[in-house]
C-alpha cells in the first residue's frame, strides 16, 4: 500500500507538472481538447487539463524572412530568366496559420513563383531589369491577399537577384562598358573644354593687365611732357618778366639820371640797330627820328657833360 501511495503521488506530481505551460514572449501555443481547437494561448503561465488537452502547435509570432530558390520566368519579348525572391512575413493569426494550409512555407513558395511568372509575363526585359520597385509592390499585395485566409501577413516582397541569359548579359556588359568609355570621354572633354577657357582667360587678364600698364605708362609721360612744358613755359615767363624788369629799371634809372629826348633817340636807334641785323628786308623808321647829325651833336654834348 505504501508503495502504491507513493507511486500515485509521483504520478500524480508528474501530471501537474505536465499540465502548467508557460508561453514566451513573441510566440503562442494553439492548445487541442480531446482533438478539437480548445483555445489559444498568449504569453503567460497556463494550466492544461491532463491527459485532454494538448498543445498542438507552438507559433512563432516574430517576423520571418524566407529566402526561395531562382526559379525561370519568361518575360513579355520571350527571354528566359532567372528570379529568386525574398519574403518577409509574420503570421497574426495562429488559429488560421495551425489549421488554414498543410505546409505553409512551401505554399508561399509556390504561391510566389506563380505570382512573379504572371507578373514578369506582362513585362519586356527592359522593363523588368528597370522596374523592381513596382514588381515588389505588385508581388508584396498579390501575396498578402492570397496568404490572409492562412493567417499571414506578407510585409514585404524583393527581387533579390534577376538573372538573364549568357548572351543578354553579355550585351549588357558591352553596353555599359561603352556607356563608360562615353562618360569618360565626356569627362575628359569637359576638362580639356575647362583648360581652354582657363588658359584663354589667363591670356585675357595678361592682355588687360599689359594694356592697363601701357595706358598707366601712357599717362605717366603725357604728365611727365606737361609737366616739362609747364616748367619751360614758367622758365621763359620768368625770364621775359626779368628782362622786362630790367628794361623798366633800365628806363626808370634813364629817367632818374635826367636823360632828355636825345638819349631816348639814342636807345631808339639801338634797337633798330638790332632790327637791322635780323632777315627783315624792310625796316620802316618813325617820323620823330630825323636829322643824324642833330642827334650826333646832342649825345657829344652829354657825354661832355657826363
Amino acid at each position: 500500500m505504501v508503495v502504491l501511495v507513493i507511486v500515485l503521488l509521483v504520478i500524480l506530481i508528474l501530471l501537474l507538472a505536465t499540465s502548467v505551460k508557460i508561453v514566451p514572449q513573441a510566440y503562442a501555443y494553439v492548445v487541442e481538447r480531446l482533438g478539437a481547437y480548445q483555445g489559444t494561448w498568449s504569453v503567460g503561465l497556463h494550466i492544461k487539463v491532463p491527459v485532454i488537452d494538448k498543445v498542438a502547435k507552438k507559433i512563432n509570432l516574430k517576423e520571418q524572412v524566407v529566402d526561395f530558390a531562382p526559379q525561370p520566368v519568361i518575360t513579355k519579348d520571350n527571354v528566359t530568366m532567372r528570379i529568386d525572391t525574398v519574403v518577409f512575413f509574420q503570421i497574426t493569426d495562429p488559429k488560421l496559420f495551425a489549421y488554414g494550409v498543410e505546409n505553409p512555407i512551401m505554399a508561399i513558395e509556390n504561391l510566389t513563383a506563380t505570382t512573379l511568372r504572371n507578373i514578369i509575363g506582362d513585362l519586356e526585359l527592359d522593363q523588368t531589369l528597370t522596374s523592381r520597385e513596382t514588381i515588389n509592390t505588385k508581388m508584396r499585395a498579390s501575396l498578402d491577399d492570397a496568404t490572409d485566409p492562412w493567417g499571414i501577413k506578407v510585409n514585404r516582397v524583393e527581387l533579390k537577384n534577376i538573372i538573364p541569359p549568357a548572351e543578354i548579359q553579355n550585351a549588357m556588359e558591352r553596353q555599359m562598358k561603352a556607356e563608360r568609355e562615353r562618360r569618360e570621354a565626356v569627362t575628359r572633354a569637359e576638362g580639356e573644354k575647362k583648360a581652354s577657357v582657363t588658359v584663354a582667360e589667363g591670356k585675357k587678364a595678361a592682355a588687360i593687365l599689359e594694356a592697363e600698364a601701357e595706358k598707366q605708362s601712357a599717362i605717366l609721360r603725357a604728365e611727365a611732357q606737361k609737366e616739362k612744358m609747364i616748367r619751360e613755359a614758367e622758365g621763359e615767363a620768368a625770364a621775359i618778366l626779368k628782362v622786362q624788369q630790367a628794361t623798366a629799371d633800365g628806363i626808370r634809372m634813364i629817367r632818374e639820371a635826367g636823360a632828355d629826348e636825345s638819349v631816348l633817340r639814342i636807345k631808339s636807334l639801338e634797337a633798330f640797330e638790332k632790327a637791322a641785323d635780323g632777315k627783315a628786308t624792310k625796316i620802316i623808321i618813325p617820323s620823330e627820328i630825323q636829322g643824324v647829325a642833330g642827334l650826333a651833336a646832342s649825345l657829344k654834348g652829354i657825354l661832355g657833360d657826363k
